[in-house]
């Protein structure tokens, strides 16, 4: 389990708390109004208002989007909707370093909040660095005279070495925030030692991530299991030489993943048994779900989602299991003839006993769409930090913050 301070470490009274949070929320191309403010009021009722409540100073730094990318845009909105979500006036300057912001942080009593302009527009935000190379920036050695405690709420951006992730941390006493603290804890739970038997369901399209999470889990004992579905279930079916016909393998070939081949069959050959694919595939015909077994293959359709006898193995595998970590969809649960395999495989984690953690951006909108997201034992919104965490490498904004706590 990472050594780091939290909350409960600090007297927050009338202190400045810098507070790093991930605020990055999808917007309507067209408006540039943000449709789903789900991340602001989630910091909002794990973090932001018990600072208010301790009267805490607080300061906000946050992100949207990247410069030049049509997401990239000012903080104006979050400001007032991270208001909305705490019942109470925020303030917002659009400055992140400069005169109006250093001005707005020095003029805040207790209890108030003020979110700063995009950090993303301070040139060399991006650059990665470490914590101590980073604090020599102009962004550093502008804010932190004002504050007293850094805090990183910003779990979902912990994989970048970016300057308002680690910078703070070499100059200002340093914390996790509530939402970064419960993500550290429930990850410390699936990985370090895990109550047995352990699955991971490893789904979704996205193929490196796959192969190494597999790596990892099997290689330390951390899974005795590991469930393929989605197009990672296809391509681990291709290792073991099945033809999914013509237009699926072009799929595969075009996403470059047969390159995973060798390696996944390495795998497999090392922990036999412990790597499940599908038996059974749903294809679509004529705009319809049509299922084939994986023995009837190769087939001119394009596949979708796991079959049923598929969706079942992995449940049952998965409702004996004492921990359970699923990472992506098994199937295109977006279109209702391809849900089918993800409502089950999801089902059977919701009616488990064990410890459960769900993951990534499409699992979620799942488990959120089946309206299972309560029965799950946690829910980590987090994209690329969960990957690269599940994938055993350590994460920037983690070691930083063990890095202070080591110095108080």
């Amino acid at each position: 389990m990472p050594k780091f301070l939290t909350i409960d470490d600090f007297d927050l009274k009338n202190k400045t708390v810098l507070v790093r949070v991930d605020f990055n929320s999808p917007l309507d191309p067209k408006t540039k109004q943000i449709i789903n403010d789900k991340r602001i009021r989630a910091h909002a009722d794990a973090t932001i208002k018990e600072l208010v409540k301790k009267g805490a100073k607080t300061v906000i730094l946050a992100h949207q989007g990247r410069p030049g990318e049509p997401d990239f845009i000012s903080l104006d909105q979050h400001a007032k909707l991270l208001g909305k979500a705490l019942n109470m006036p925020v303030k917002y300057v659009d400055d992140v370093l400069g005169e109006a912001a250093q001005n707005a942080i020095k003029a805040l009593v207790s209890g108030e909040v003020l979110v700063l302009g995009n950090v993303r527009g301070v040139s060399n935000e991006q650059k990665k660095g470490s914590p101590e190379e980073h604090s020599k920036t102009e962004f550093v050695k502008k804010l932190a005279p004002l504050a007293d405690v850094f805090i990183n709420d910003a779990f979902a951006a912990a994989h970048r070495a970016h300057v308002s992730m680690v910078g703070f941390t070499a100059v200002l006493p340093s914390a996790a925030g509530r939402i970064m603290e419960r993500e550290l804890k429930a990850l410390g739970k699936v990985l370090e030692a895990p109550e047995k038997p352990s699955v991971f369901v490893i789904g979704g399209a996205k193929g490196d991530d796959s192969l190494d999470i597999s790596n990892y889990v099997l290689k330390n004992d951390i899974a005795d299991y590991v469930l393929t579905g989605g197009v990672i279930g296809h391509i681990f079916l291709v290792a073991k030489g099945v033809n999914l016909g013509d237009g699926n393998m072009k799929f595969l070939e075009k996403k470059e993943l047969m390159g995973l081949v060798p390696g996944i069959k390495e795998l497999m050959n090392e922990y036999p048994g412990a790597v499940i694919v599908p038996v059974d595939l749903a294809m679509e015909v004529d705009q319809k779900r049509k299922e084939i077994n994986v023995d009837d293959l190769p087939t001119k359709y394009a596949v979708f989602d796991i079959g049923t006898k598929t969706a079942k193995k992995f449940g049952d595998i998965i409702r004996k299991a004492k921990t359970i970590v699923v990472s992506g969809p098994v199937g295109v649960f977006e279109n209702p003839e391809f849900k089918a395999g993800s409502q089950i495989v999801l089902e059977a984690v919701a009616d488990s006993e064990g410890f459960s953690l769900v993951g990534g951006g499409h699992t979620v909108a799942a488990v959120e769409q089946l309206g299972l997201a309560d029965k799950m034992s946690y829910v980590s919104t987090a994209g690329g930090a969960l990957i690269e965490f599940l994938m055993g490498k350590q994460l920037p904004g983690v070691v930083a913050l063990e890095k202070a706590a080591a110095r108080t």
